[in-house]
């Protein structure tokens, strides 16, 4: 029943989100954009997409590389690109597919990859803080015009700001006093021995970063990842009309939302996306429709497209590979 959930909720939710987005949307308009596409703009979005991917893998070589394993970049960029493509079948799946598939064809021990996994995405998630920061900070009249048109009048009322606020802090400090008191207790219990033992996990997953040998190199491909992503995104704007008008700013902040809205758990972020980037490019000066035209094109291209083009090309080449040892 647990699992039947799992997989029950990010589809209804995202079939709830799409119906809600795409009401009273011209389907003929969204057409249009993808035939009036230059194509060559979005060729060079699928290589900036593919060039963060292989980024990617070259940076979980170099989180494996101190615990004594040294895989392929070849084999590591398949793995990548078929976690990625698992994503859109079975969401947050595509990190245990990530690893499987790299102890397939390299002979890594799963939990080794994985728990370099994990330590990366918590590195993504400090990043995508950081960013959406930054774009709160840059573009903060836009993001609470969204604010407002996704949460009403909630948002225009003082008192329940500061409530809700006062609330959430108070649980979040009141959670940390707790668990950190009665923590040796509740890893007595099975249910609880989990999330600490994941929790410390990522804690030492994390504090290991900057015991990574290859420190610069490492910062270096973090950087460059979310620099690709930004460039592709850049490419993708400029291919259609509607899109070439935004800012550089309006790309971050597409960038940032989009973020978010994969962040949901959504089959492959529909609905979700689609919701966020639709309603924010709005507050740019264009209308629902182009927003949910661009939006649409958006995510087909980068959050469908490539991803299942590239993870089809990386399962057939994975099958095509001999199991090897990688151990340093």
């Amino acid at each position: 029943m647990k699992k039947l959930l799992q997989y029950v909720l990010p589809i209804g939710l995202a079939v709830a989100l799409m119906y809600w987005v795409f009401k009273g949307i011209d389907i003929e308009s969204i057409l249009e954009s993808f035939r009036g596409a230059n194509y060559f703009l979005v060729f060079c979005a699928a290589v900036c997409s593919f060039l963060a991917h292989f980024s990617r893998a070259i940076r979980w070589n170099i989180m494996m590389e101190p615990l004594g394993y040294k895989p392929s970049v070849k084999n590591t960029t398949i793995a990548v690109l078929i976690g990625y493509m698992t994503n859109l079948v079975l969401p947050r799946a595509g990190e245990f597919a990530r690893s499987a598939s790299l102890q397939k064809s390299e002979n890594v021990p799963f939990q080794v990859s994985f728990g370099a996994v994990i330590a990366e995405r918590i590195i993504d998630l400090v990043v995508a803080i950081g960013l959406l920061a930054l774009n709160i900070l840059l573009e903060f009249d836009r993001i609470k015009g969204l604010a407002m048109e996704l949460f009403g009048d909630k948002i225009r009322n003082p008192i329940f700001l500061l409530s809700s606020l006062g609330i959430l802090v108070f649980c979040l400090v009141s959670g940390f006093y707790l668990f950190d008191k009665y923590k040796n207790r509740l890893s007595q219990i099975a249910f609880f021995k989990k999330i600490i033992d994941f929790l410390d996990g990522l804690k030492s997953g994390f504090l290991g970063v900057f015991k990574i040998e290859k420190f610069w190199q490492f910062l270096f491909h973090t950087i460059f990842i979310w620099v690709m992503y930004y460039v592709g995104t850049y490419f993708l704007c400029q291919s259609i009309a509607i899109g070439s008008q935004l800012s550089l700013l309006a790309i971050l902040t597409i960038l940032v939302m989009g973020s978010v809205g994969m962040a949901i758990p959504t089959i492959g972020g529909l609905g979700s996306y689609h919701l966020l980037v639709g309603k924010i490019v709005v507050l740019y000066g264009l209308t629902n429709q182009e927003g949910i035209n661009l939006a649409t094109f958006l995510h087909t291209m980068q959050g469908l497209l490539f991803v299942l083009v590239f993870g089809l090309i990386a399962l057939v080449l994975s099958f095509l590979s001999t199991k090897k040892s990688s151990k340093a």
